[in-house]
């Protein structure tokens, strides 16, 4: 017999008593509260901010380590890489597990890789401890599922929107932050004050979210796996949008992974925390994309996808004048940004619309071109830099954004003439 250590809210949960769960709105018709729903958002945008705190930071994880310029972009690649591995190997456990344990293990394992990342001395620990860094940051995935799975049938959208909206604020502001902090206390202080904020959190989802029993479900983890597979041969939708948002955020990583090379060189010399601030720019393009939402519900999602592909490859065009006109640059990182967010807005709406049954396995396997694309882009974009400059990043840029562009004319036009055939 095994004795399991159980929290008070768990045992309220499970034992049916009157009284309400702190996370468990009092309403009377049950749901989230908007406290626990905000305290989702908040573990959301800090697990996947964890993602891209480096990128800011690589000019000084070079020199602090000894590694090479064209080789420093390796880290993002190690990080989105161990995300990847975890949308494909952990994110499929939350149909057979416990959720609430779920992400407590890995927030744990999450702010152990992160004191490892900031006491690495030596390259290949640095690489190990980024990969379980990305490993772990899918626990973003399990916190959308939990939320979901909690939140009423009136109240879900909202719920899911509101601690979504947290992957796209950590994202954008993880680079300020990061090269805030950096600036005052040096790289490494970055990843020990993340690791303790995920003990933070990690002790107050302990002891408020409710107990959550796993769904019902007679697959093995084996074939939960390979059901993975399954979708991506047999699904289209799954196929053109996968590749789109391996493209999309090769070109994303392309740029945010190399802008700060020149910016932190002469003449320019910015600082970590200036660097940052384009990330700000970036969360105008983020807050513009939302509408795109709502044209794909209109059934526009084709129309919005050509339109934001073909600002995408044009927003080089001012990126590349980075060197001479930060104003410029700034214009074409809102463009950028507009744009990347408005196509995977879009794209996850219509690869859900396409099997509502597999919604969460659609998404992950989404998710994993997602990340591969940002890991080679981001190695792509140090080794273009160090041979020809930011000339060569701008083109490398808008090379990939142009393929994007010519991949979705391509198939929108099989898919009409498909369909005028059927007619």
């Amino acid at each position: 017999m095994t004795v399991e250590t159980e929290s008070p809210t768990d045992r309220l949960y499970r034992s049916g008593a009157t009284q309400t769960p702190p996370g468990i709105s009092q309403t009377g018709n049950g749901g989230l509260s908007s406290s626990l729903t905000l305290l989702l958002s908040v573990t959301s945008a800090l697990a996947v901010a964890n993602v891209y705190f480096a990128q800011p930071l690589l000019d000084s994880m070079a020199e602090s380590l000894g590694v090479a310029s064209g080789m420093i972009g390796v880290v993002v690649t190690a990080t989105q890489a161990g995300y990847a591995l975890g949308l494909l190997l952990i994110v499929p456990l939350g149909d057979i597990v416990n959720r609430k344990r779920m992400i407590l293990s890995q927030l744990l394992l999450s702010a152990i890789a992160l004191a490892a990342v900031g006491t690495a001395q030596a390259w290949l620990v640095l690489l190990g401890a980024m990969i379980v860094v990305g490993l772990t940051a899918v626990v973003v995935q399990v916190v959308v599922a939990l939320a979901a799975s909690h939140a009423t049938p009136s109240q879900r959208g909202q719920t899911i929107g509101t601690v979504t909206s947290g992957i796209v604020l950590g994202i954008l502001l993880a680079r300020f932050t990061s090269g805030l902090i950096a600036d005052l206390a040096g790289w490494r202080a970055v990843y020990f004050l993340s690791s303790g904020l995920i003990l933070v959190l990690a002790t107050v989802l302990w002891k408020i979210v409710p107990h959550t029993a796993p769904s019902p479900s007679r697959d093995s983890y084996f074939v939960l796996i390979r059901s993975l597979f399954k979708l991506l041969l047999s699904e289209p939708v799954l196929q053109v949008r996968g590749m789109l948002a391996l493209l999309i955020f090769a070109a994303f990583s392309v740029l945010w992974t190399a802008m700060v090379l020149p910016l932190s060189a002469p003449p320019l010399s910015l600082s970590h925390s200036a660097i940052g601030m384009f990330g700000l720019a970036g969360f105008a393009g983020a807050l513009a994309a939302r509408s795109a939402g709502r044209w794909a519900d209109q059934g526009l999602g084709q129309r919005v996808t050509g339109l934001a592909l073909s600002v995408l490859t044009l927003s080089w065009l001012p990126i590349s004048f980075a060197q001479t006109s930060l104003i410029t640059l700034v214009c074409g990182v809102i463009l950028l940004d507009f744009a990347v967010q408005a196509v995977h807005v879009t794209s996850q709406s219509m690869i859900v619309a396409a099997r509502p049954e597999a919604q969460s396995r659609m998404v992950g396997v989404y998710m994993c071109f997602y990340s591969i694309g940002s890991a080679l882009g981001a190695v792509a974009a140090t080794q273009a830099y160090a041979r020809g400059g930011w000339l060569a990043v701008s083109l490398l840029g808008a090379s990939i954004s142009a393929a994007a562009l010519a991949l979705w004319f391509f198939t929108a036009r099989v898919s009409h003439n498909h369909q005028g055939r059927l007619r």
